[in-house]
């Protein structure tokens, strides 16, 4: 174990994780379904998903929303845009992930010497099914779902949180995440050190180790 770092926090999507299928593949579904063409993409929900995800509210609530918008903005009725999220939501199967290449591997080799938690956006309702799916609970001494269990990402309680119950201090834990806006600001708002999955974009905020993929995790960075 490493002296500077015994504990390591993950985030789940698109950092552990990914669907199996795209939000432009479930939308497109959901666009059929309703009867209308598409005026809106995957990108654009998944862009603009947090301005509608306040504390305590469910998946289903937060897309509804986030759809009733699109639709209004597009000079539609919001009835439409809540009919597409009821689609989506019919057609998303929660339990229909993958690992990213490597991530399976490199959460079992951190967790072999350090403690690990989970500290990810979303309810137990949608977060819970992708880690019983892929069978990876028992890497973590704890999980804690922003937005549920305290405020979402970036805010520092969720972190707090997880240190807290895993009785660690924060200058000798790391967060890894693929969210520059989430999960490096957040981590760092919490006092930790981040890792930051690279997406190709210049990354501000600096995270303190930059990856290209989860995979190089076993190997940590922090340990160099």
């Amino acid at each position: 174990m490493s002296d500077a770092v015994d504990t390591v926090l993950f985030d789940l999507d698109d950092t552990i994780c990914r669907y199996e299928r795209s939000a432009d593949e479930v939308l497109s579904v959901a666009f059929d379904r309703v009867g209308v063409e598409p005026f809106f993409t995957g990108r654009e929900y998944v862009d603009r998903f947090d301005e509608f995800a306040t504390e305590g509210a469910v998946i289903d609530e937060i897309r509804a929303d986030c759809f009733a918008t699109f639709a209004a903005e597009a000079d539609r009725d919001p009835a439409v845009g809540r009919e597409i999220a009821a689609a989506y939501a019919a057609e998303r199967d929660q339990t229909r992930v993958e690992f990213l290449p490597g991530a399976e591997a490199a959460l079992e080799a951190v967790a072999a010497d350090h403690e690990v938690a989970l500290v990810t956006n979303g309810d137990p309702e949608l977060q819970s099914p992708k880690v019983e799916s892929l069978g990876i609970g028992d890497h973590f001494e704890t999980v804690v779902h922003g937005g549920h269990d305290a405020p979402y990402k970036p805010d520092p309680a969720p972190f707090h949180v997880a240190l807290d119950h895993l009785g660690a201090r924060p200058e000798r834990a790391v967060h890894v995440g693929n969210s520059l806006e989430s999960d490096v600001a957040g981590a760092h708002a919490a006092g930790l050190q981040s890792v930051w999955l690279a997406d190709g974009t210049d990354p501000e905020p600096e995270p303190d180790y930059v990856l290209d993929s989860v995979a190089d995790l076993r190997t940590p960075p922090w340990t160099g």
